[in-house]
């Protein structure tokens, strides 16, 4: 039987996460930027909490601690994701999420009759999705009247990672997520996958309204430069990242590795 599309994003997934937590636990900036993402989940309001690509369930099980009185859904489209971040879930006790494996448009079907106060996506989920217009759509029918939506994309105009391409003589992998279909982070296996600028999330998030947008990673090198983050001073690195912070909201932020958008009716 012929694989749809995301069932190669969720086979591709199973296949990374039998070592993801390992590779997370060794890599700080990734730390780093997670923590920077959850400060802008923390202070909003709500009863009713879904995350989209809960991977091994890092952010859902951290949120869901914080708030025992509140409800958390969360799903995933690798089926080995969502069993690493249920068993996640079983060993700490939380009796609060709930957990399930599919895709967008599989969410008023996974959680019936629930419509979200907040819904937030780390590290670039919806990349990945079929068709991000219709992805929006379904998202903003499945809002709460005052609710948010907090969402990150891996950004298409990452400038400090082309010139650090071309500095390295790969104009292929400095150029490749502006193309049409972006292949993904890994260096040997592609994944069919979209990065977008900041004027075509405006465009397809439509008529959901932007009220905050931030960059991250704009001088401060993403996380997958590893090498060049052991090489430099820990007083410089902290001078990137304290840089990034001021520069985020500002229009340098929209060139940064990822974009951070705050959405609301």
């Amino acid at each position: 039987m012929k694989m749809t599309y995301y069932d190669e994003v969720g086979a591709y997934y199973n296949r990374d996460a039998s070592d993801f937590e390992k590779r997370y636990w060794q890599n700080p900036v990734l730390q780093q930027i997670r923590q920077a993402f959850r400060e802008h989940v923390y202070p909003l309001e709500g009863s009713a909490i879904l995350e989209i690509g809960l991977g091994p369930g890092f952010d859902i099980a951290h949120f869901a601690r914080l708030n025992p009185h509140k409800m958390y859904y969360g799903i995933d489209v690798s089926s080995a994701m969502v069993e690493i971040a249920r068993k996640r879930i079983k060993e700490e006790g939380l009796q609060n999420v709930q957990i399930e494996c599919g895709s967008v448009e599989d969410i008023s079907t996974l959680f019936p009759g629930i419509r979200f106060d907040l819904i937030y996506v780390f590290f670039g989920a919806l990349n990945t999705v079929d068709d991000l217009k219709q992805a929006f759509q379904i998202l903003s029918d499945l809002l709460r009247k005052n609710g948010k939506m907090v969402l990150t994309f891996v950004n298409k105009w990452y400038l400090l990672g082309m010139l650090i391409e071309l500095l390295k003589l790969k104009p292929r992998q400095a150029f490749a997520r502006l193309k049409k279909v972006w292949g993904g982070y890994s260096p040997t296996e592609f994944l069919a996958s979209k990065c977008y600028s900041v004027s075509s999330i405006k465009d397809l998030s439509n008529p959901l309204q932007i009220t905050g947008k931030e960059g991250f990673s704009i001088f401060f090198p993403a996380w997958y430069y590893r090498g060049l983050h052991r090489v430099l001073p820990a007083r410089l690195r902290s001078l990137l990242w304290n840089t990034d912070r001021r520069i985020s909201r500002t229009t340098l932020g929209h060139f940064g590795e990822y974009m951070l958008y705050i959405f609301e009716h």
